[in-house]
């Protein structure tokens, strides 16, 4: 019944796509090309409602048919996607400033803070928190995990393969780690995101927006804190999961702050968005993007399995990411 479901949800998120598709629908919103627009023509950006709806009620039902078990923090979850959903639509159809953004996401932050970590927990380091410094952590983890997947969402493809190869792990992580629960929750969101890719791989006929692509950030933020809470894997292996995101954004805007430039503003400096102007297309991006995404799992994977090597991994992913951006940033300029 469970497996059932999976494909319920990815059937739903298909089907809804494919329906925003037509011009005729209430949902059919379009995106035009813009300041960081990598597209160069219209295309539908309503992919996140079809996707979130599809998780909601896939959630709904694994909860009603205690396919899932129900928990307050998965209710507590489904209770900010909706928030941000909404404002995220409404952001899509009509425009609304960061600012006016901002409270919302703070709201839907503000219901894990019951998920704060008590400590940093690294190998080799342990740095206990007290109270407010655990809380202050987590909104900023959420605000900053729902805002940089946002910054990400310019590539066909690759938020949606993110959502897939990442949740899948965590869903395995679950798995391994004995949560049932959170693991089954998971990989419900890895399914509305296979419905939703069919449509976005390229050349994407959908767009995500932002009813989908900050709600998956804040998905990632929350099943991170969850695991961790949970016992099933340390903070740091979920960040591994997206790191691929967590490393471009973070770095980005470093980058463009300590550079002068005002970070608030809309750009195509994203090392994937310079990866794509540089290549000429997006195919090879998203297959390198594949490719590093599987490596971060897999990593991830062994951080659980074996964990008298988490020393290493850590250690060695570090000193790979570095090297990596480092990489990128020759390659790139050799090519300007």
């Amino acid at each position: 019944m469970r497996l059932l479901l999976l494909l319920s949800v990815a059937g739903l998120a298909a089907f809804l796509c494919r329906r925003f598709l037509d011009p005729d629908s209430p949902f059919h919103v379009l995106d035009r090309p813009g300041a960081r627009s990598l597209h160069h023509q219209a295309v539908p950006r309503s992919g996140g409602v079809a996707l979130v709806t599809a998780l909601l009620l896939g959630w709904g039902i694994g909860w009603w048919g205690n396919l899932i078990p129900w928990s307050s923090v998965s209710g507590r979850i489904a209770l900010g996607v909706v928030f941000l959903a909404l404002v995220g639509a409404l952001d899509d159809r009509r425009g609304l400033s960061p600012l006016a953004r901002l409270p919302v996401q703070l709201v839907a932050a503000l219901l894990l803070v019951d998920l704060a970590p008590t400590a940093l927990d690294l190998p080799g380091l342990e740095w206990r928190w007290s109270r407010p410094v655990a809380v202050g952590f987590t909104l900023l983890f959420v605000l900053w995990m729902t805002n940089l997947y946002n910054f990400m969402d310019g590539l066909d493809g690759l938020a949606g393969s993110m959502a897939l190869v990442g949740f899948s792990t965590l869903a395995v992580l679950g798995w391994l780690g004995g949560a049932q629960a959170f693991a089954w929750s998971a990989a419900l969101v890895a399914a509305a995101a296979v419905g939703f890719l069919y449509f976005n791989r390229p050349p994407a006929r959908l767009f995500m927006g932002d009813a989908g692509a900050p709600v998956l950030g804040y998905l990632a933020a929350a099943f991170v804190l969850w695991g961790e809470a949970l016992g099933a894997f340390p903070l740091w292996v979920g960040l591994l999961v997206f790191a691929p995101f967590v490393v471009d954004a973070t770095y980005t805007l470093m980058r463009r702050a300590l550079g002068g430039e005002a970070v608030w503003r809309a750009h195509r400096s994203h090392l994937y968005q310079r990866l794509a102007l540089a290549w000429g297309g997006h195919g090879r991006v998203l297959a390198w993007g594949w490719l590093v995404m599987g490596l971060c799992s897999l990593a991830a994977v062994a951080a659980v399995i074996w964990p008298q090597a988490r020393g290493a991994i850590f250690w060695g992913a570090l000193l790979a990411w570095g090297g990596l951006v480092l990489f990128t940033e020759h390659h790139l300029r050799g090519r300007a």
